[in-house]
């Protein structure tokens, strides 16, 4: 009998079966005055975690593979039904590790129904030397809804000197009410360390951050927003507007821990609320 020949793999298919396709998608109802989740499901490393089920629900994406590699796709999906609130987060800063061919890629939908309320407060994004990072956020929402939306990015371990750094960071934003686009933002660094450092761009900051608010009435809370900014630390480089019923602030700073805390002090201002327990 004649051996059959043996099959020679590609590099490129090892690689490709090993990077992560992991999913995560939950649905939420309004039961009386607590919010439920309704129906969940996970995938691929990313796992759903509810330490407290009252109004708002609190709600932690847990990242079980502890961190994401070049090629590793991520997929969130978070629905709110009619009254629904929730508070969702992370168990931790997200690491965006060193890549040598395809970028990681996250993609997240965020969708609220009449009267909804949603903080998306996931903790930073921490970008390695080397890294690659493209990322999508979608959010459709009812004219009546509320949301407070919060990303963080750290360019770079400083606590190990790591502030010379070349990764690439690509990102899109769509928010519609109502199924009109109200907020499009497109962001893109191709050598971040270099492009941080110019003075026209981060003028040496390491650390990013951009929030968007968006709910009925919500232009009438910038006054405190500025106030709050203009108490915050002086290495914190800040900004903020309110325009069609919205409400965009930006983040600017060489340390991570100061823009953090300006960005408590506008979550506070915006929401009236602190941000969850795992952000302490």
């Amino acid at each position: 009998m004649t051996d059959l020949p043996t099959a020679v793999e590609a590099p490129g298919d090892a690689r490709a079966r090993q990077r992560a396709d992991a999913h995560a998608r939950a649905s939420f109802v309004r039961t009386g005055s607590r919010t439920e989740p309704e129906r969940l499901f996970e995938t691929g490393g990313l796992r759903w975690r509810f330490p407290r089920s009252t109004s708002p629900c609190e709600a932690v994406i847990v990242n079980t593979a502890g961190g994401v590699a070049g090629g590793d796709a991520y997929r969130i999906e978070v629905a709110l039904k009619e009254g629904a609130e929730v508070e969702a987060t992370t168990t931790a800063a997200e690491k965006i590790y060193r890549t040598d061919a395809a970028p990681a890629r996250i993609e997240t939908r965020l969708s609220l129904a009449p009267r909804a309320s949603l903080f998306w407060l996931p903790q930073e994004t921490l970008l390695f030397d080397g890294a690659g990072l493209e990322r999508r956020l979608a959010v459709e929402m009812a004219g009546d809804a509320s949301l407070i939306l919060v990303e963080s990015l750290v360019f770079g371990r400083l606590a190990r000197g790591e502030s010379r750094i070349e990764a690439g960071f690509r990102d899109s934003w769509r928010i519609r009410r109502d199924g009109r686009l109200v907020f499009a933002d497109e962001t893109r660094l191709a050598h971040a360390g270099a492009a941080l450092d110019r003075m026209a761009v981060g003028a040496g900051a390491r650390a990013l951050a951009a929030i968007v608010a968006a709910a009925p009435g919500v232009e009438a809370r910038l006054r405190d927003l500025r106030a709050a900014l203009e108490t915050a630390s002086e290495e914190v480089e800040a900004g903020a507007s309110a325009f069609d019923g919205l409400i965009v602030a930006r983040f600017l700073s060489a340390s991570p821990a100061r823009l953090r805390g300006a960005v408590i002090a506008s979550i506070l201002a915006l929401g009236r609320r602190r941000p969850p327990r795992l952000w302490q």
